[in-house]
């Protein structure tokens, strides 16, 4: 599969090449943030406030479904009364029991290791929140354990839909006093992303379209994504999971200050830098800063630093920056720009974004 820019600015190709319609998912993202606040309130998510506060909130998941646990967990913040733990696992953690509060999410509802879990939270009594599809075996453990139950439309593409799962997490634990929202932010994080869309749209030329100039940048380098916080670092890893399974391609996340402590060690490695002169130009490594507008004091000088190292070695740097003041507005205007940008790439390199062959090949042999 080879790189051509110019299939980002063909609309004939960028049509027959997504027949999953992952831009059109993706141009839907606003409409996802409605849509999961509607499905929350109808489904008695704030029920969730009649009860004492957890001791902790566990939010079990895989792939997209575990994602919207890191962001919610951004969304809280370090000012949070108590831990947001993410789970990608078959089992709980010993210490979790019946004072504390399980979200098990699962677009299909089958998913085995999500159905582990949620089956264990129930045995040991902790307080379950199920998020899946109508009549799934999600929905029957959430049933049988009286627990609230949110039914997600099923005609979406769990990949692109990360909104749809996130904004109910964001409702209950605003119910129970985690985390400060109300409906003016989820429209305002509507509209953050129904501007991402506007600028990203496909008829918008690459040169002033920010989805296709960030692909056009990731092309042909193996991207090396870093936060300066943890909804950037949310965002960062949001991005590399979707290049991935979007375009199949290499690319690895991480936050700072840590990634200052091991990854920066690439700027010296083999894939760093570019030799000009060279007959046949290689992949080689590029930096991806998402920068927040709360950043600690230090860590906004370790990215400076980072930055100057990066330019010093000839390393190829791209930043975005996040913009608004509530941390999941922030989050959006970061996301929402990366899920543009992956599955423009995987058009650029004449790859169906939607289809992800290897992943499906792995399910069908773990359940054989």
């Amino acid at each position: 599969m080879t790189w051509e820019p110019e299939r980002l600015d063909d609309q004939r190709h960028l049509s027959e090449g997504d027949p999953g319609g992952m831009l059109p998912a993706v141009a839907a993202s606003a409409a996802q943030v409605r849509t999961g606040l509607r499905c929350a309130v109808e489904s008695g998510v704030d029920r969730l406030a009649g009860d004492l506060r957890p001791r902790a909130v566990v939010v079990t998941g895989m792939g997209g479904s575990a994602l919207a646990g890191d962001m919610l967990a951004a969304v809280c913040g370090n000012s949070a009364p108590l831990p947001v733990v993410t789970l990608r696992s078959y089992q709980l953690p010993g210490w979790v029991g019946a004072a504390d509060l399980v979200v098990a999410i699962s677009w299909s509802g089958e998913t085995q290791e999500t159905l582990s879990v949620a089956a264990e939270a129930v045995r040991r009594g902790c307080r379950l929140l199920a998020l899946g599809a109508p009549g799934s075996a999600l929905e029957a453990v959430a049933t049988q354990a009286g627990a609230v139950y949110v039914p997600l439309p099923v005609a979406g593409r769990a990949r692109a839909d990360l909104w749809l799962v996130t904004i109910p997490l964001v409702v209950a634990a605003s119910s129970l006093g985690l985390a400060r929202a109300d409906e003016a932010l989820y429209e305002r994080v509507a509209g953050v992303l129904e501007g991402i869309a506007h600028r990203c749209r496909p008829s918008s030329e690459s040169f002033i379209n920010p989805g296709k100039s960030l692909a056009l940048d990731l092309a042909e380098s193996v991207p090396m994504i870093w936060g300066s916080s943890r909804p950037a670092a949310v965002a960062a890893y949001r991005l590399a999971c979707r290049l991935n399974t979007d375009a199949g391609y290499p690319a690895v996340s991480g936050e700072l200050p840590e990634v200052a402590h091991n990854q920066v060690a690439v700027f010296d490695g083999p894939l760093a830098g570019r030799d000009i002169f060279a007959e046949e130009h290689g992949r080689t490594v590029r930096l991806v800063l998402m920068r927040d507008t709360e950043e600690h004091p230090r860590v906004a000088e370790t990215r400076e630093a980072v930055l100057r190292l990066a330019q010093d070695r000839g390393v190829p740097v791209s930043e975005l920056s996040a913009e608004g003041e509530h941390p999941l507005e922030r989050l959006a205007s970061l996301v929402g720009l990366a899920d543009y940008a992956a599955t423009y790439l995987a058009l650029g390199y004449g790859i169906d974004p939607t289809t992800v062959a290897p992943i499906a090949e792995l399910k069908s042999r773990i359940t054989q």
